[in-house]
């Protein structure tokens, strides 16, 4: 006897199957029929496009002028160079714990030597891909080199970096995204006698910059801070203007009602800091060289602003932006 449903069945059952370092499995069930597809398209498409990696983003040789360039004693033209290391794939070290989300590391090499990603191992950075080839050099040759490394997702063309970076280094083309590969399966399952039940089957595999899992964890995150805007009662919404207004009531809230630590509050409130819309507008740089704000702290409110559904960095609508400014700056002046 078909059963009559007022609410689909949400899936119970998660496991999680380790192939290797860099690639699992993982497996959820029960959907009702068409619910899988639904979850899985726009799982894979953040995991590809919004995991967090590193990437050179720019690079300044000693002697060399541009991209095309050449240099005596070294094998490769500089575009040949570039390419071989983009190839290699780094890891910054220290870069979570760091002020800002990027480091300069400067490199020395003495001829004759051939060059692969392990020597570009040093204690600011980690190289995944030990072998892979980058260059070589004559005798007689020192090649000097320093690179900007950069924490981002995606890929950010040289176009875009080149006004981000000092003028005396060549932008790179930067990919970031540490996951490789992402495929999903739905088979069919029996539930109770219904044979239509469907079980997600993912597949994820990164490049060693970081593990599948917490990348799968990761993208979960962000599909729920993308869909936290849904949260806002619909029904008091009567145009974009009237949810963007909802939204500011939500970003002018005193920043004690997100119950941070005293530390962190008080660290916060001797720069004068008092809205969390002013949190909001801050990016991720800004932030994270509040005086005094340590990493733990920064964590914290990193969190809370995620629970908001305004992760540090969010690109807000300009016009959006101005009006929570302009709300943000009429507060203040009626407080003086």
């Amino acid at each position: 006897m078909k059963v009559i449903k007022v609410a689909p069945q949400a899936p119970m059952n998660i496991s999680v199957e380790r192939i290797s370092d860099r690639q699992i499995k993982v497996y959820v069930s029960a959907f009702e029929a068409g619910y899988a597809i639904t979850l899985a398209h726009p799982l894979r498409r953040l995991l590809l496009l919004s995991s967090v990696g590193y990437a050179p983003i720019g690079i300044k040789i000693e002697g060399v002028a541009h991209e095309f360039d050449s240099l005596r004693g070294v094998a490769e033209d500089m575009t040949l160079f570039i390419a071989n290391l983009k190839n290699i794939r780094l890891v910054g070290k220290h870069l979570d714990n760091a002020q800002n989300d990027q480091v300069v590391v400067h490199y020395s090499f003495k001829g004759p030597a051939k060059l692969s990603g392990r020597d570009l191992e040093n204690d600011e950075i980690g190289v995944i891909n030990h072998d892979a080839y980058l260059a070589t050099i004559n005798e007689d040759v020192n090649l000097e080199f320093s690179l900007i490394v950069q924490k981002g997702m995606g890929y950010v063309p040289s176009e875009s970096i080149r006004g981000y970076i000092s003028s005396d280094y060549i932008p790179l083309d930067a990919y970031f995204t540490p996951v490789k590969r992402v495929v999903y399966n739905i088979e069919n399952m029996l539930v109770d006698g219904n044979p239509n039940f469907e079980k997600l089957i993912f597949e994820i595999e990164s490049d060693g910059q970081v593990d599948p899992q917490r990348a799968f964890q990761d993208a979960i995150k962000t599909m729920n801070a993308q869909m936290h805007i849904f949260n806002t009662n619909i029904a008091d919404c009567k145009g974009n203007t009237h949810l963007e207004e909802s939204l500011e009531r939500d970003l002018v809230m005193e920043i004690e009602g997100l119950s941070l630590s005293a530390r962190c509050f008080n660290c916060l409130d001797k720069i004068g800091l008092k809205y969390v819309g002013e949190l909001v507008l801050m990016d991720t740089y800004e932030l994270k060289n509040i005086k005094n704000l340590g990493k733990k702290s920064y964590d914290e409110i990193a969190e809370k602003l995620e629970g908001l559904g305004y992760p540090v960095g969010s690109e807000l609508a300009a016009d959006f932006r101005a009006s929570l400014q302009a709300r943000l700056d009429k507060l203040k002046n009626e407080e003086r």
